[in-house]
């Protein structure tokens, strides 16, 4: 299969040609399909699901270990990024979203009309370091699970199943582990933060995202802790589509601006 082919990394929901594109980036970890699930009820958005290298339908490719390849790798397959676009990511997602965001720019392509960030603190504070990618499968599994959540029991029960879920999990890691934050000026998009009361990712954290965009930013939290959006889908869900409305209504008024010029 030839590598540019986009349906290797999009998997995508029905199509709505009239709405904006949402482009999904998984948590750490994380498989497309639990995220393309929304386009069921995002009825004002074509839900376009991004798919990793060692995950999911790409089980069997290398995995990808630095976030510069990652973002290379995405970009030169050439998926449909149909204007106008928001990206949505969740912790490493939102990582990941952000960078495809700025190499977009420095590679003067469209850029999304919105991003939305979720469970990850904003990419230029200082991180304590940390080297889970050198833990065993198992141990790996448990350092994570112990600190987010969110691996159901049936994987942790099976080895099989934990060893493959670890391989993702681990290449992920590996990214986050040795992510260096490169400043740069901000993005002129306007970013919506969202995070979970009872993550470990606090109000300062999200709140400093303000600092990597000239544009306008909200930030909300809701119930819950690191995978409140998988506990309590709804609220997300329509604040998701309240950012997509409007992405749709600018989209109308610079039309409109524009016919009248």
């Amino acid at each position: 299969m030839n590598d540019a082919m986009p349906p290797r990394w999009i998997l995508s929901g029905a199509p709505r040609p009239a709405a904006p594109q949402l482009h999904c980036f998984a948590h750490g970890g994380g498989s497309a399909a639990e995220y393309l699930r929304w386009a069921r009820d995002l009825r004002n958005a074509e839900v376009h699901a991004v798919q990793l290298p060692g995950r999911g339908s790409r089980t069997a490719e290398p995995v990808i270990t630095s976030m510069d390849a990652l973002v290379e790798s995405f970009l030169a397959a050439g998926p449909p990024l149909r204007e106008p676009l928001v990206f949505f990511g969740h912790s490493f997602g939102a990582l990941l979203a952000f960078e495809v965001t700025r190499a977009l720019r420095a590679a003067g392509r469209p850029l999304p009309a919105h991003l939305v960030v979720s469970g990850y603190p904003a990419p230029h504070l200082p991180r304590a370091a940390s080297r889970l990618h050198l833990l065993g499968d198992r141990e790996l599994m448990e350092a994570v699970s112990g600190l987010h959540g969110g691996i159901p029991e049936e994987v942790m029960a099976c080895e099989e199943l934990v060893t493959l879920a670890a391989r993702a999990l681990r290449a992920d890691y590996q990214i986050l582990e040795t992510y260096a934050h490169r400043p740069q000026e901000p993005l002129p998009v306007p970013v919506t933060v969202l995070g979970g009361t009872e993550d470990r990712v606090t109000p300062e954290q999200l709140d400093a995202w303000r600092e990597l965009t000239d544009a306008e930013v909200t930030v909300r939290q809701f119930t819950g802790g690191h995978f409140y959006l998988r506990d309590r889908p709804a609220p997300v869900l329509r604040t998701l589509a309240g950012v997509l409305g409007s992405v749709t209504a600018r989209e109308r008024d610079a039309r409109e601006r524009n016919a009248r010029c």
